[in-house]
């Protein structure tokens, strides 16, 4: 990480940002979830609103992942369907 943040010297932005992830990774997560707690009691509806729709979108996005990842699993062991046998998995749902 100490290279990386030092080869950033000419933008600002991403050496900040470097310096803060490695400030983080330092703290455990119980403390991160004690944080995360105070913002949600202390946050305004905006925010409450904001955080929640990321969460969400974080979840979603993990589902999909595993879902790709399935899929891809089943193309190598050679676990796939014709486009007639999909269209009847599918009616069954």
């Amino acid at each position: 990480m100490l290279q990386v943040v030092e080869s950033l010297e000419d933008n600002t932005m991403e050496r900040e940002l470097c310096l803060y992830l490695r400030k983080y990774r330092r703290i455990s997560t119980v403390e991160i979830k004690e944080k995360l707690h105070q913002f949600i009691d202390n946050g305004d509806d905006t925010f409450i609103k904001m955080f929640y729709e990321m969460t969400k979108a974080y979840i979603v996005q993990i589902e999909k992942d595993k879902m790709i990842a399935e899929g891809e699993e089943d193309v190598v062991m050679g676990r796939t369907h014709t486009l007639k046998e999909a269209k009847e998995i599918l009616k069954k749902r």
